[in-house]
């Protein structure tokens, strides 16, 4: 069964993939800041690199436990844990969706992940002290959970999902929980409760095959309302997903992780994110700055918490880091692929959000063209990818004949096959991420009413058809021997 210990194995045996320590480190502040050097990536402050994921074994305050980040920090990485071209990991996860494989229940026996039971009304319990959530940077509002998923399901029963959200530890049975608004199915169940003044019993399970995180991070249209998004690793696993009952609410846990936390959303209520530290921040998010706190985060009492025996793992990441890029870009390139794929078939061959949007603000998009009547086909696939998620900002069009995955292959097109006067599209007065700062109102008050509005635009790089001639690249002799010249 495929769970985060059987991906360890597999890349442990890989050179340069995995490394671990066992000098003494401490979760705040320390742990990140080390990582920041060693392979966080993405848009962290520099200098920073792509490097192996790593095990903290000693835990300062945390005996017993182990700490793992940036498992997915890496999209050569990614490639290798789910056995797929680093490139083609878009087309895997669409084809995911298309064919989604359930997950089944199993008994608390056949759980790992409820070995060993902690309860909220134990003498002495302190999910602070249990649990070695880090902090990212001094000033942020308090140990976070960063790779915890999210697992709910509506008033009825009929409906249920998984989300990943940014979730502080605020006292000893308490979490702030930022819930985006309209963004997250959750929430949408969240106020189903509210409607009947009762709270909202969830899990939040840590340590996780990437299958599952990187699944989790669908969104709508490509996974609607009650598309339970544990059916997408099902299906790149081949495999479904286990999930148990709670020991103390009702709610589905992932039975093969490290950690599940038990807990109910309190209705109507909620809490400042960064009460005990009124630093004013709340841990950097994906595009490289300090979130701001929160004044109104959803409260989550706990319940309980379960974990492994053997020296349980908490998966963390660092806010901005090639990690998110990963869980949060790769689903975008596939539900960007999914609604091309129908409206324009065949004209959209592959599509990579890149690091410097953090997975979410950015597309490159490879495009095909038949004949002179698919001129213009390129600047609908860039609307299209708009409307497959609203939080995208920028679009490049490039052709076919360069490689998306190459930054400076997309520069160059920019700069010999682009004029700014003709081939820039600015759409305005749309919705994006809260989390740009450029995105608020002081900062262009005619086209920014309220914080999340923004002006996108398309940067297109495509050829005109009646001029490819014009733009052939160089070509080289055909050599396929020549990796016996580096004998």
């Amino acid at each position: 069964m495929y769970d985060l210990r059987t991906v360890l194995d597999e890349i442990k045996q890989i050179p340069n993939q995995y490394h671990e320590t066992n000098k003494e480190i401490d979760p705040k502040d320390d742990l990140a800041g080390v990582y920041r050097y060693i392979g966080a990536g993405g848009t962290v402050q520099r200098p920073t690199q792509e490097g192996p994921t790593m095990m903290f074994n000693n835990v300062k305050g945390f005996p017993g436990t182990r700490v793992l980040i940036g498992l997915q920090a890496s999209r050569n990485r990614v490639g290798m844990i789910l056995h797929h071209d680093p490139k083609m990991l878009g087309h895997m996860l669409k084809d995911a969706v298309s064919h989604p494989l359930a997950p089944v229940e199993v008994t608390r026996e056949q759980a790992p992940a409820q070995e060993v039971v902690h309860l909220a009304s134990d003498p002495g319990f302190d999910i602070r002290t249990l649990l070695a959530a880090p902090t990212n940077t001094p000033v942020d509002a308090g140990p976070y959970i960063t790779m915890g998923v999210v697992y709910g399901h509506s008033v009825d029963g009929t409906q249920s999902d998984v989300t990943i959200h940014r979730m502080v530890l605020e006292d000893k049975d308490t979490i702030g929980l930022y819930i985006m608004p309209g963004g997250r199915h959750i929430g949408a169940f969240l106020k189903g409760y509210e409607a009947i003044n009762k709270p909202m019993p969830i899990t939040i399970s840590i340590g996780l095959d990437p299958a599952i995180t990187i699944g989790a991070t669908f969104e709508p249209p490509t996974t609607p309302l009650g598309y339970n998004e544990l059916q997408v690793a099902g299906a790149l696993r081949n495999e479904a997903v286990q999930v148990v009952p709670g020991v103390a609410v009702d709610a589905l846990g992932i039975a093969r992780s490290e950690w599940i936390i038990e807990g109910e959303i309190q209705p109507h209520q909620t809490m400042q994110e960064d009460i005990n530290t009124n630093s004013g921040y709340a841990m950097p998010e994906f595009p490289g700055y300090n979130g701001t706190a929160n004044p109104a985060v959803n409260v989550v009492k706990i319940k309980a918490v379960t974990h492994r025996k053997d020296n349980p793992i908490v998966q963390t990441t660092i806010g901005p880091s090639e990690e998110h890029v990963s869980m949060a870009g790769i689903p975008t390139e596939a539900s960007i692929l999914s609604l091309t794929d129908r409206a324009i078939p065949g004209k959209v061959l592959n599509v990579y959000n890149p690091p410097a949007g953090g997975g979410k603000l950015m597309t490159i998009m490879q495009i095909h063209k038949d004949d002179e009547a698919d001129e213009g086909i390129q600047r609908q696939a860039a609307l299209l990818a708009f409307s497959s998620f609203k939080e995208l900002k920028t679009v490049i069009l490039v052709d076919e004949d360069v490689d998306i995955f190459d930054w400076n292959d997309v520069m160059w097109t920019v700069n010999t096959r682009f004029q700014a006067n003709k081939d820039v599209m600015v759409l305005e007065g749309m919705r994006n991420h809260p989390l740009d700062p450029s995105e608020l109102p002081a900062y262009d008050p005619a086209r920014i009413r309220v914080r999340g509005m923004s002006s996108k635009f398309v940067i297109d790089g495509t050829v005109p058809y009646d001029m490819k001639d014009s733009f052939k690249r160089a070509e080289f002799k055909e050599m396929p021997n020549w990796k016996e010249y580096l004998k």
